[in-house]
């Protein structure tokens, strides 16, 4: 990291759903989902002993990119991803970030870290003119209720009838890449 603070390369409101590519001691890049929090400073939370929390320490930053290919957003949720290079080919935007850890403790018998991200480099690859496409949301919205059908704290068949409605709504909403989404969550998730 070259210690120069940069901007974002995109506008973050809400919760920001990104991926962040971390290097691993294996020297490949770990790509994980990663919601990004649009407070100043923008942070976002870890939760368990993931890769993202374990390279943070490790190297205190990473790489977040932003796309809408979501079939690299559920293979990132779900899978074990780690890649030669930091930038996916499907990023649209990505900013090197520093990170600080702020804060830490356990909801749900989970714990977590909460980091505060600080941009440092960035690179717009492709301008788009925005569009909602109601099948990507549905499978953003099915990884999180699979990554929590493990954790004590929530209703696993109110989880399920979730995955059931999202898995509806990205067959009939979204396009070829949300269908294989979807195929790709029920490879690597047992709902």
């Amino acid at each position: 990291m070259n210690g120069k603070q940069s901007d974002w390369p995109v506008e973050l409101r809400g919760v920001t759903e990104s991926i962040i590519a971390t290097l691993g001691p294996n020297d490949l890049w770990n790509a994980a989902a990663l919601g990004l929090h649009a407070v100043d400073p923008v942070t976002a939370k870890t939760w368990g002993n993931t890769r993202t929390r374990r390279n943070f320490h490790r190297r205190g930053g990473g790489v977040i990119q932003f796309t809408r290919d979501p079939v690299d957003f559920v293979d990132a949720t779900l899978s074990i991803r780690e890649e030669e290079d930091a930038v996916l080919e499907s990023a649209d935007a990505w900013v090197e970030v520093e990170v600080e850890r702020v804060d830490s403790g356990k909801s749900g018998g989970t714990n977590w870290e909460q980091w505060e991200l600080v941009p440092i480099e960035s690179e717009i690859l492709t301008e788009r003119v925005p569009t909602v496409n109601r099948g990507f949301s549905a499978v953003v919205e099915a990884t999180v209720a699979v990554s929590r059908l493990d954790v004590d704290a929530y209703d696993v068949a109110e989880l399920r009838a979730r995955l059931e409605y999202f898995e509806a709504v990205a067959r009939k909403c979204g396009g070829k890449r949300e269908r294989e989404a979807f195929d790709r969550i029920q490879e690597l998730a047992e709902w």
